[in-house]
C-alpha cells in the first residue's frame, strides 16, 4: 500500500490564530493538489511556540463546534485528506496541554498530549502547560500510527511504547530551535535530532516522519529540516533549513514486510522480560525517583 505524505514545514505567527488557520487551509489545498493523503504540521502549528501568557487566549478544543477546528475538519472532509495539526488544548477542567490532533475526512481520530515538558535552558513549558499522561498508538485508514511531540521523542521510552502498541508509522512534530554549531557549520541540535530519527526508524523497523517548524520567534531561530526515514533507517526526504517548505513523499508500507522479514527485531522483542524488569526497578528505587 502506498501513502503520499506531506510535511508542512511552516512559520506560524505567534498568537495569531486567524492568520495561522488561513495558512493551514491554504497549505491543505496545495497539498491536496499534489495528491497528499496525509499532511503533517509541526508542534503548535496553529499558535506559534513561545506563547507564555498567551496560552490561555489561544486554546482550542478538538471538536466540530470549535471555531478553529470546524474549518479544519471541513477542509479535511472536502479534500478527502488526513491531517495532523499542533495546538493548545483546553480540557473541561481548564487545564492546558501542548497537543497534536489527527483528523481524517471530517473526524477527529486521536489527540496526543505532550508528556515531557522541558524546563531547562531556554525552555519553560512546565510553567504554562499540564503533562499528558498516555502514549498510545491509534488506527487510521492507512494503518496503525503513533504521534509524539518534540521532547517526547528525546526520551527512548515513548517511541518504544508506540512500537509495542503496534505503530508502524511514527509521526513526530517539533518546534526545535537551532542551538550550537557542531562539525563546522552544522547545528548541534539538528544533527542530534536527525541521528535520533534514523536510529528510531532502524531500531523499530518503522517509518519515522518528522515535521519541524521554521522561522524566528522572540530571538529563537527554528531550523526546519523536516524528514522521513524508512524502516531501514535511511532518509527518504529531508527539508531545507530555515525556510518554509511543503515536502511530498510517497512511502510503500510493504517495506515493513521486507525489512522485518530480514531483521525480525519486533518478532524477537521480549516484552514480558521488559515488564518484569521495569517492575523490579520501580520496586527498588526510592519513591521520589519513580
Amino acid at each position: 500500500m502506498n501513502v503520499t505524505l506531506g510535511l508542512a514545514q511552516i512559520d506560524p505567527k505567534l498568537g495569531d490564530l486567524p492568520a495561522n488557520l488561513d495558512h493551514h487551509l491554504a497549505v491543505m489545498a496545495e497539498a491536496s493538489a499534489q495528491g497528499v493523503d496525509l499532511l503533517l504540521f509541526p508542534e503548535l502549528s496553529l499558535t506559534g511556540y513561545y506563547l507564555q501568557d498567551l496560552v490561555y487566549e489561544v486554546a482550542a478544543r478538538p471538536t466540530g463546534g470549535d471555531p478553529v477546528f470546524e474549518p479544519l475538519l471541513a477542509a479535511s472532509r472536502a479534500h478527502g485528506m488526513d491531517v495532523s495539526v499542533g495546538f493548545v488544548e483546553e480540557d473541561h477542567r481548564h487545564r492546558f496541554y501542548i497537543s497534536q490532533a489527527y483528523l481524517s475526512r471530517g473526524e477527529v481520530v486521536y489527540v496526543h498530549r505532550k508528556v515531557y515538558l522541558p524546563t531547562y535552558g531556554m525552555f519553560d513549558e512546565g510553567r504554562y502547560f499540564a503533562w499528558g499522561d498516555s502514549v498510545r498508538a491509534f488506527d487510521t485508514r492507512f494503518g496503525r500510527m503513533g504521534m509524539l511531540v518534540c521532547e517526547d521523542f528525546w526520551h527512548a521510552s515513548p517511541p518504544y511504547l508506540l512500537w509495542l502498541d503496534g505503530a508502524d508509522v511514527m509521526l513526530l512534530t517539533s518546534s526545535s530551535p537551532g542551538r550550537g554549531l557542531d562539525q563546522g557549520e552544522e547545528l548541534a541540535s539538528s544533527r542530534w535530532v536527525e541521528l535520533v530519527n534514523r536510529a528510531y526508524a532502524g531500531l523499530f523497523t518503522s517509518f519515522v516522519v518528522h515535521c519541524n517548524r521554521t522561522g524566528f520567534e522572540d530571538g529563537l531561530n527554528f531550523w526546519g529540516g523536516s524528514s522521513i526515514a524508512d524502516p531501514d533507517g535511511e532518509f527518504m526526504v529531508r527539508g531545507p533549513y530555515f525556510e518554509e517548505a511543503l515536502l511530498v513523499q510517497t512511502i510503500d508500507l510493504n517495506q515493513l514486510h521486507r525489512t522485518r522479514s530480514r531483521l525480525p527485531l519486533l518478532r524477537d522483542e521480549r516484552t514480558g522480560l521488559m515488564a518484569r524488569e521495569i517492575g523490579r526497578i520501580l520496586s527498588e528505587v526510592p519513591h521520589g525517583n519513580r
